[in-house]
């Protein structure tokens, strides 16, 4: 198909080796480059969203609250003509 990359195809001899590689996998072993890519990715959705106090040891609940605010803020608005 036009646009798509072609599916990748495990040498012989490694078709085990490519079954193991998964998302689930990834995230489980959780290297340093995802972990450094979630927190920079982190850091610039609080940016966006102008919580210049954000750090990335913000608990779960502190966040959650927040983004409820903004959902309900935004609701609230009457909708744009």
């Amino acid at each position: 198909m036009a646009g798509f990359p072609k599916r990748p195809v495990a040498k012989p001899g490694h078709e085990a080796e490519l079954k193991k590689r998964t998302l689930t996998n990834l995230y489980n072993a959780r290297p340093a480059w995802l972990d450094m890519a979630h927190k920079q990715l982190d850091q610039a959705v609080a940016a966006a969203y102008g919580w210049t106090d954000y750090t990335p040891e913000m608990p779960d609940e502190e966040i959650l609250r927040r983004l409820l605010a903004l959902n309900l803020e935004r609701t609230a608005r009457p909708a744009a003509a």
